[in-house]
């Protein structure tokens, strides 16, 4: 069977770039980055592996397997360590549900991944629509 490449992590759309998370004298937060700001950016990754597992209700381990799985790519601080976003906890909430249901964790993925195409498109449709 010829199996294509996984479609990218349902999270990439709205990934920001890879860049430094930790702020300083020497590199300032831009302007428009504020704490405000970052409070209601659902993008801002501001989880550590630890809290995310705990908000979850998940081990550290489920949440590598989404990274491996290509559902979520989590930012990686200064010192390497994850940080997750409150869109991917969501991603990663929807998987949890699926594999309790009984959906291998693969296939959960990979649905995750369809529905937020889904939803990109109705939106874009949507907004299509409204222009006309």
């Amino acid at each position: 069977m010829n199996q294509t490449a996984p479609a990218p992590a349902a999270g990439s759309r709205r990934e920001r770039p890879r860049h430094t998370l930790a702020k300083s004298a020497d590199n300032p937060a831009p302007s428009g980055d504020s704490p405000e700001r970052r409070l209601d950016d659902e993008d801002y990754p501001a989880y550590s592996m630890g809290r995310a597992a705990e908000i979850l209700g998940v081990t550290p381990a489920f949440l590598r397997s989404l990274g491996a799985a290509k559902l979520i790519e989590p930012l990686r601080s200064e010192g390497g360590h994850r940080r997750f976003s409150r869109y991917q906890l969501r991603l990663a909430s929807r998987a949890r549900e699926l594999v309790d249901q009984g959906t291998p964790l693969e296939a959960a993925c990979r649905i995750i991944i369809l529905e937020d195409q889904l939803a990109e498109a109705l939106r874009i449709n949507e907004e299509l629509r409204r222009r006309d």
